[in-house]
Formats: C-alpha cells, structure tokens, sequence
C-alpha cells in the first residue's frame, strides 16, 4: 500500500470545537469586554499567552472544564453565566422503564436518612435478586 493511499485520521485528542465551545468563546470575550480587560490582560489572568486566549475567544480551542472554571475565577463571573443562551438542539433522551426505575430507586434510598431502614431495603432487594435467579435457573 503507498502511503498517500492511507487513510487520514484526525489525532487523538484532537476534538474539533463545536457551536457550544464557539458560544462558550464569545462569552468569556463578551465579559472580557464589558469590564474593560484587554486580551493580554486575560490572558495573564488565567496563566496562558495571548494566542491562547484569543483561540479560546474565537472558539478555535476547546476550552476545559477546569480552564473555564479558572477564566471564570480570575473574571469574577459564575461558570453557569458562560452557557447562558446557548441554544438547546433537543430534548434529553427518553430513558427505558428500567434505567428510570433504578434511577428513581437510588434517589429514594439516597433520600432514607436512617441506616437501619437503608439496611433492610439493601437485604430485601439482595434477597428477590436471589429469589428471581432461582426462578431464572429453574426455567
């Protein structure tokens, strides 16, 4: 095979920036903006070059959780205010009967404050699991 018949894949790691990351960019420059920062001064903010912060405005670089925590710490804004506006493209997916059920039971048995109660609703659910594994190897 010669090489330039190789197919070319992106890097790992290499995630290209989506319409959220491009909106979650435009913010951090809107605030950037309203409180009278230049970008070199972001940019020592929150410990990276010039470059760096620009891409990030420009929603060329994706920017991290823990990067967007920090811009938000040095800019004195809530993470949360960064997503505000961005748009929705659909609804959470529909959870099956049963994901929803094992949900709704850890919910329930996180919210029993007594370990005593906790205790016995552990043993009745471990003893049908075993009751409907015998019923299972039976048929």
């Amino acid at each position: 095979m010669i090489v330039s018949e190789l197919p070319v894949r992106e890097p790992v790691g290499c995630a290209r920036a989506t319409a959220a990351d491009h909106h979650v960019g435009s913010r951090i420059r809107e605030w950037r903006v309203m409180h009278g920062l230049s970008q070199q001064q972001l940019a020592n903010l929150i410990g990276v070059t010039c470059q760096q912060a620009h891409k990030y405005e420009r929603g060329l670089n994706r920017v991290s959780a823990g990067r967007l925590f920090e811009i938000a710490q040095a800019l004195g804004a809530p993470v949360s205010w960064f997503f505000e506006g961005l748009p929705t493209s659909t609804e959470p997916p529909e959870l099956s009967q049963r994901p929803r059920m094992c949900l709704e039971l850890a919910r329930n048995f996180a919210a029993i404050s007594d370990e005593r109660q906790q205790e016995a609703l552990s043993q009745m659910a471990r003893a049908l699991a075993m009751q409907s594994g015998e019923a299972g190897r039976e048929a």
